[in-house]
């Protein structure tokens, strides 16, 4: 995940100290059913695509703008699958980070699944039943995106 230039322009001032930021995660379905998934620069992992909102972004503007980013493929939300504060995470530069997900489910209205930034390897379209291998994270999403039950809030005592 590129960092934002608003970010650079705090941490220029914090130096390594912890951020709390809001970021979005989108689990995008094709009309086949399919999951489009990006292999990240950063690690070499295939994961669902995500990003950090601009100032004043919306959650569901940022699902939009980044999906087309990173894959060239334009979609609508559709509903909030989850919003959960994530464990701190300290970068090999010594930042120190803690993400608020919004993870959103996304229908693919059109587009057509493409490298289109410097953020993914790879990008493709993957059958539920042949998912590479996956994180938690992404995995935990996908399911849940599946599912059309309520969105799930940590700390209330929801069962994932």
């Amino acid at each position: 995940m590129a960092t934002p230039d608003f970010i650079r322009d705090l941490r220029a001032g914090i130096g390594h100290q912890l951020l709390w930021l809001p970021g979005v995660s989108a689990v995008v379905y094709d009309d086949r059913g399919r999951v489009l998934l990006g292999r990240r620069a950063d690690n070499g992992m295939w994961s669902i695509i995500g990003g950090i909102p601009e100032p004043g972004e919306q959650p569901a503007e940022t699902a939009v703008r980044e999906v087309f980013e990173e894959t060239a493929v334009h979609v609508v939300p559709e509903r909030v699958i989850l919003v959960e504060a994530l464990q701190r995470v300290r970068y090999p530069n010594g930042d120190a980070c803690q993400f608020m997900d919004i993870s959103l489910r996304c229908r693919a209205v059109g587009g057509a699944a493409a490298v289109n930034d410097d953020e993914s390897l790879e990008v493709g379209w993957f059958a539920l039943d042949a998912l590479p291998q996956l994180e938690e994270f992404s995995v935990t999403r996908i399911k849940m995106a599946m599912d059309d039950g309520p969105a799930w809030f940590a700390g209330i005592g929801q069962e994932r």
